[in-house]
């Protein structure tokens, strides 16, 4: 019995390549005093990773090189030494991609896998679902009959950022990067309107087709153009919340823009960065809202499974791409 682990072998140079990861193999750790031994079930793989592997200083520690890679995980409960926690618990916690790993009791979220598949514990239901809760709920406040444009609007969070907005009845417009995702926005996720990035020419003037009165809140997850073109068609007193900048971490050299700060002035708008982590106090809040949007069959979800840990930086490589359709998950073991 071996544990196996995928570990930063390079920092990334542009887009991340596999051989930038490692699979190796260590002896299955012990649980100590007030720990927990898990043996992971399925893991994610998300944008914020990429930061965490370029080396540069950021809101969360860098992965150094020989480390495992950081992320969240859900798993079974193997052994434990908290009395909170008995064998045969479901856990998610950051946990890392490996096989087993120890943690700290007070680290662990118990989940109740009658209430829903475990997975949605790192999706739907964990940190992207709260990202999307608090960071259009809070950070920018939609009201009914305003115009909220999503970019990123099939991935994890902004497929729930567009459906949340709707429940508030606001006109929901998403920005995506394949016809299927337009699709899926317009056909099962009830947007009103959405466009493909990669084939339209002039994202300003689409947006301005499909935004006849303007924007009111923006849902940041890509940044760059798509941005950019947001900024010139914004109301006054409107509001955005920068989520992610995913068009920006795989870039060898800072892509350079349109200065359009002078339109946060003149709309005497809002930009809003955040981070989840800054809601933890509420987070039970957000997941019993969300829960409950799910059995009213207000919410849906959507998760790509890639099977087998050794395929994690493949999977990884195709979510920084654009591949996936709602929460990217690796399947690590069965039970």
């Amino acid at each position: 019995m071996v544990n196996r682990q995928i570990t930063l072998a390079a920092r990334p140079v542009g887009y991340p390549k596999e051989s930038d990861f490692r699979l190796v193999e260590s002896q299955i750790p012990v649980a100590g005093e007030g720990e927990v031994l898990v043996r992971i079930i399925y893991m994610s793989v998300d944008p914020y990773m990429r930061g965490r592997i370029s080396g540069v200083a950021s809101y969360a520690a860098p992965v150094n090189l020989g480390d495992v890679m950081v992320g969240g995980s859900v798993g079974r409960v193997v052994s434990s030494n908290d009395a909170a926690f008995q064998e045969g618990d479901i856990v998610e916690g950051f946990l890392g991609w490996q096989d087993y790993a120890v943690a700290k009791g007070r680290d662990l979220r118990k989940i109740d896998p009658t209430l829903a598949p475990i997975s949605t514990a790192l999706g739907v239901l964990g940190m992207p679902g709260l990202t999307a809760y608090f960071g259009l709920l809070d950070v920018c406040n939609p009201k009914e009959g305003e115009t909220v444009v999503v970019s990123g609007a099939a991935g994890a969070v902004g497929s729930l950022v567009g459906q949340i907005a709707k429940i508030k009845g606001c006109r929901v417009v998403g920005i995506a990067g394949e016809d299927r995702k337009i699709d899926y926005l317009l056909g099962e996720l009830g947007f009103d309107a959405a466009f493909n990035y990669k084939t339209t020419g002039d994202y300003y003037e689409k947006l301005r087709e499909l935004c006849p009165d303007g924007i009111d809140v923006y849902f940041d997850n890509v940044g760059g153009e798509i941005t950019d073109a947001v900024l010139r068609l914004i109301n006054v007193k409107a509001r955005i919340s920068i989520c992610g900048q995913i068009s920006q971490y795989n870039l060898e050299k800072p892509e350079m823009g349109p200065r359009l700060l002078s339109m946060i002035l003149v709309r005497q708008a809002k930009m809003e960065g955040f981070l989840v982590f800054q809601f933890a106090d509420r987070y039970n809040e957000g997941l019993r809202q969300m829960a409950q949007w799910i059995k009213e069959g207000k919410l849906k979800y959507a998760e790509n499974i890639v099977e087998g840990l050794e395929n994690a930086p493949r999977a990884f490589i195709g979510m920084l791409r654009g591949e996936n359709v709602g929460k990217q998950l690796v399947k690590v073991s069965d039970s």
